[in-house]
């Protein structure tokens, strides 16, 4: 039963007193608080807000999958790139991701009118999560910026969005194996396909096979050619520069090009 405050003696402010006040109530069968309003015992409790949406999981696949389809799948139901992150995240048919530290995904301006398609995370994009932030990165940086471009800029116009063929470091900065390019290239056009660049700019011999299925950078570097329908220009790496400064010539020329296509 319940007994109103009214009822019990005066309270005095020391301790002892408020201990036997306690004590008195107790004794009178007081097992609860009155409250200040009643309770309607009988009333529904309110509904917990439901949490935010996330994006489906991928459709599971049957053991033994082909890594391929598994990846072919995986990109079905992704509408944003939001959804697409998720998806790699999510995807577990390859065994680098058992290494990395991170998923690197993107970075730079989706509004961007220039994609530029690298080719694996090194040891500081793996540890940082993000492509090109190493040496190589802050030397594309440079090149870019001497043409009025960044990953940094809001406006699509003077912007970059950067992505790489795999998402996942390879050990010892190992040359991706032809498998993996092919079980991540229904990601890469998932994504270039949803940021819908003006100029695709791949780097390298591994972004150039991904998407062209053609190898020999240097020889294939500054020609314009066509991939996913888009414009494409092959560039060097920026780590094959660093390596090989005689070459940035030619990457100066490149880049003339592309400001040029994009000017016109």
């Amino acid at each position: 039963m319940g007994i109103a405050a009214e009822t019990a003696p005066a309270i005095a402010d020391d301790w002892n007193a408020a201990l036997a006040a306690l004590a008195w109530q107790v004794e009178a069968g007081a097992d609860e608080i009155i409250a200040d309003a009643p309770i309607n015992r009988y009333e529904l409790p309110a509904e917990p807000p439901r949490p935010a949406a996330r994006p489906a999981d991928p459709p599971a696949l049957a053991p033994g999958t082909d890594p391929v389809v598994a990846a072919q799948a995986a990109v079905q139901a992704a509408a944003t790139l939001e959804d697409l992150r998720h998806a790699l995240t999510a995807f577990d048919h390859c065994e680098l991701k058992k290494g990395a530290r991170n998923t690197v995904f993107a970075d730079g301006n989706p509004a961007a009118r220039v994609l530029i398609l690298g080719e694996a995370p090194g040891a500081d994009e793996d540890r940082e999560g993000r492509p090109f932030v190493g040496r190589a990165g802050q030397l594309l940086d440079r090149m870019f910026a001497a043409v009025g471009l960044s990953r940094t800029s809001a406006d699509p116009l003077t912007a970059l969005y950067i992505t790489n063929v795999l998402p996942w470091r390879p050990p010892g900065n190992r040359d991706p194996e032809p498998a993996e390019i092919a079980m991540m290239r229904p990601f890469v056009e998932r994504h270039i396909a949803l940021v819908d660049p003006s100029v695709i700019v791949v780097m390298g011999n591994t972004s150039l096979m991904a998407l062209t299925g053609g190898k020999g950078i240097l020889r294939a570097r500054g020609i314009w050619t066509e991939a996913l329908g888009k414009p494409l220009l092959p560039m060097t790496h920026p780590a094959y520069l660093l390596r090989t400064p005689s070459a940035k010539r030619e990457a100066w020329a490149d880049l003339l090009a592309l400001q040029a296509r994009l000017k016109a």
